[in-house]
């Protein structure tokens, strides 16, 4: 059984370039063995993820990150049973949203800012998939 699972953190500290490229080389390293795909959003301040997979593999995902002493905060925008995925051939894509036109952050929210804390699941899948209809995306780390 498929699920797909979308949740928004704060980094305990500034991240700096080098420790998401790590993070992400990691994702992109362990999910594609575990049939694992999805998308990271991030600012500064704040990261977004939804990540898509079997039932069991998402869920011990989850809960290594809700454990990851470099988030705080974490939140569990969205989670449900899909029939098929959003992100098939993806290991791990990434946007940056500070290089985002505001205009779009506003569409689904009430500030030009990325605040999933404030929004609802649905409206930040949204703002999601339409950063991927745009090519937003930095990288997609194919599987």
């Amino acid at each position: 059984m498929l699920v797909r699972c979308l949740y928004a953190s704060r980094p305990v500290k500034p991240a700096p370039a080098d420790l998401l490229d790590r993070i992400l080389e990691q994702s992109r390293r362990n999910n594609s063995p575990r049939g694992i795909t999805g998308l990271l959003c991030h600012t500064s301040d704040v990261f977004v993820q939804v990540i898509e997979g079997g039932r069991n593999e998402v869920c011990d995902l989850f809960n290594v990150i809700v454990c990851d002493q470099r988030h705080s905060q974490v939140r569990l925008l969205s989670y449900e049973e899909i029939t098929e995925r959003r992100f098939p051939g993806w290991s791990m894509g990434q946007v940056n949203v500070e290089t985002i036109n505001r205009a779009v952050l506003l569409k689904y929210s009430e500030r030009p800012v990325l605040d999933p804390f404030s929004s609802s699941g649905q409206a930040t899948m949204a703002l999601l998939m339409e950063l991927v209809a745009s090519g937003s995306i930095l990288t997609r780390g194919s599987m």
